[in-house]
């Protein structure tokens, strides 16, 4: 079986790399290679064989043959002769394919470049296609589990990046029963090394799982290159490719047993994933529990899940979007926790909203300990800057409730003016709860007209029969405006909190990352892309050997800005980087935190190149130290020879 992903390719003066990946030696990749290699030269292709390895494999040999093999370059080290590709041969040749085996391979002391990954970059760069080979083993971030797997630390790594560039990756896939019936008729190492290999390296279960890991790494690939299309082509309709739960998460208490049962859900559903997402709202109401909002994310992940927060101006909008990025099939919300009366003042309608709006996302309604132990009592807080759904929301409530409140103040008569008077400041606090101060002003002056008609003498008319009547209904109509700009500001205060808590539980994590030495910019770029809700976000740098010009460092998300122009939020990190952000423009809040994460992604951006530079350092140490080697041992050699006289004629 062969499976195969591309990437778009970006630079057209640049070569193409083509890599056939395998989970173990012997699958057929070098066969595989060689074929493409004839195939190539039957359709007129100028081809050369650069470098293969057969390791004796009579198949594989004769594949190579009527393909144009460039000689090899011999080397010496530590009395040895071995050989290398000859990458200026290859070169001055300049083909239009190379076929480059063993693509983590690392060369002889004294060769041109350390890694053969390397030659082969300096054959991609001269506009030569190259077509190679690579162990699943070999790929740099899987290192440590091929090692708790097999029990062999690979030597030989190459960067994952370096594989992710490739035009095209196929998977060259075989079972594990064919791989080994492979090995025990000598088709892939020598007989007195069988059976040492089918009962170490070799066992059923390590093959089995070193599959499972090519097999997955290549279908991130593809997932990759789903996305890429889908965003360039404007689709925003699911996929069902494959199975995504996404968990809406409130951050209550008791919503642990929402996420333990949607991970069942995801069991049940083979090769699905559970991804749980929390929306901070912008809408002025109460914020999650920070401490049950970390236990569900904790939860989360140590069910093989993904946590995300997002920040957002609605809990429906901010969570559709991430659904349909994320190209969900499902989604899980925990039910109401509210009672009919909260539903009404707070205009809670969440899940009522996502069902009506998930178009072709499944939507599951579960229950949680939450719900079970009754309706949470508390009051919607009021902030300024509200959505016009919740003005609307406020005058309604307002027309209803007046009236209703007045027909049973005029059935009852018996609280005297005082008393009912205080039911109508009461009303106005509720209309400002859920409206504002706006819809507020517009009942207090409505309800004091309310009691001058119905409870003020003269009766059933606007006339005044005392003097002091009008001073109570004046003192009704202040008391009422001062009550609703109070909690006006207390809610101001509460968002503000609120507010607060994202932007520190944000910062600290970024910060924690980069104190943990965690400099992957990337995986920075979209915890700020995820925390502000934008489509893309991007590190720039100016090209200061141009003196004009800007390229990408790093980015996260799909169509990433490339210049600042065409960003819509962009704020400097230091001189001649800037951090990009598209997908909404962010107000002055945002902006102000936006530039404090652009502090966080500055040290990570210095951690990955002091990172770089410590590295670029000790492989040139490594490199120094392995040529002063070979000088002393050729050295050494000299003087044995001259020591021990002239060879006889």
């Amino acid at each position: 079986m062969v499976v195969r992903c591309w990437r778009r390719r970006s630079v057209v003066s640049r070569g193409r790399l083509r890599v056939y990946l395998g989970a173990a030696p012997g699958v057929g990749k070098s066969y595989a290679m060689l074929a493409e290699g004839q195939r190539r030269r039957g359709r007129g292709t100028d081809v050369v064989i650069g470098l293969v390895e057969p390791h004796g494999r009579r198949l594989t040999a004769q594949m190579a043959e009527g393909l144009e093999l460039v000689p090899r370059r011999t080397l010496a080290y530590r009395g040895r002769e071995f050989t290398e590709m000859d990458l200026g041969a290859v070169l001055a040749r300049r083909p239009q394919v190379a076929l480059v085996d063993e693509l983590a391979h690392t060369n002889v002391p004294g060769s041109r470049n350390e890694k053969r990954w390397q030659d082969v970059e300096e054959l991609l760069d001269a506009g030569i296609d190259v077509v190679s080979t690579l162990n699943i083993q070999h790929l740099a971030s899987l290192n440590d589990v091929v090692e708790q797997i097999t029990g062999v630390r690979q030597a030989e790594v190459i960067p994952d990046e370096v594989v992710r560039r490739a035009e095209q990756v196929e998977l060259v896939d075989m079972t594990p029963e064919a791989l080994r019936r492979r090995m025990v008729h000598g088709n892939v190492y020598p007989p007195d090394r069988i059976d040492v290999a089918l009962t170490h390296y070799f066992r059923p279960g390590n093959l089995t799982a070193l599959r499972e890991l090519a097999l997955l790494w290549v279908a991130d690939r593809v997932e990759e290159g789903l996305r890429r299309y889908r965003v360039e082509h404007g689709i925003e309709t699911p996929w069902e490719t494959t199975e995504r739960i996404v968990l809406g998460l409130a951050g209550v208490q008791g919503e642990e047993s929402l996420v333990r049962r949607t991970a069942r859900i995801a069991e049940r559903t083979p090769g699905s994933e559970l991804v749980a997402v929390h929306v901070a709202c912008n809408d002025g109401r109460a914020g999650a529990d920070t401490a049950a909002l970390a236990g569900s994310r904790a939860l989360v992940e140590s069910l093989g899940g993904r946590f995300h927060q997002v920040v957002g101006e609605d809990a429906t909008e901010g969570l559709l979007q991430f659904a349909r990025a994320e190209n969900a099939t499902q989604i899980v919300l925990g039910g109401s926790r509210h009672g009919r009366l909260r539903g009404l003042l707070a205009g809670d309608q969440v899940v009522t909203k996502v069902v009506r709006q998930a178009g072709r996302i499944d939507v599951h309604i579960l229950t949680h300990d939450r719900m079970a132990r009754g309706p949470v009592v508390t009051l919607p807080p009021l902030t300024g800057g509200l959505s016009p759904a919740r003005v609307v929301r406020g005058v309604a409530l307002a027309a209803v409730l007046l009236p209703v409140l007045t027909l049973l103040l005029v059935s009852v008569r018996g609280f005297g003016l005082a008393g009912e008077l205080l039911l109508y400041v009461l009303a106005v606090v509720a209309t400002a709860l859920v409206g504002g101060v706006y819809p507020a002003l517009l009942a207090a002056f409505v309800a004091a007209g309310l009691a001058d008609y119905f409870f003020v003498q003269p009766l059933y008319s606007l006339a005044f029969a005392h003097v002091g009547d009008v001073v109570v209904l004046l003192v009704f109509v202040i008391v009422a405006l001062l009550v609703s700009g109070v909690v006006e500001r207390l809610v101001h205060r509460v968002r503000e909190a609120e507010r607060a808590s994202v932007e520190v539980a944000t910062l600290a994590d970024l910060a924690t990352g980069a104190l943990r030495g965690q400099d992957d910019l990337p995986a920075l770029l979209e915890r700020v892309r995820e925390t502000f809700g934008l489509a893309a976000v991007s590190l720039l740098e100016q090209d200061r050997a141009r003196g004009r010009g800007w390229f990408v460092v790093a980015s996260a998300g799909r169509g990433a800005p490339e210049r600042p122009e065409a960003a819509d939020a962009e704020v400097a990190v230091s001189e001649g980087v800037v951090l990009a952000g598209r997908g909404r423009p962010l107000d002055a809040g945002d902006r102000r935190v936006f530039r404090a994460c652009a502090t966080q992604v500055a040290a990570g951006l210095e951690s990955h190149m002091r990172r770089q530079q410590a590295t670029e350092a000790g492989e040139r140490t490594a490199a120094d130290r392995r040529r002063a080697e070979v000088k002393r041992n050729l050295r050494a050699d000299r003087g044995a020879g001259s020591a021990g006289g002239a060879p006889a004629q």
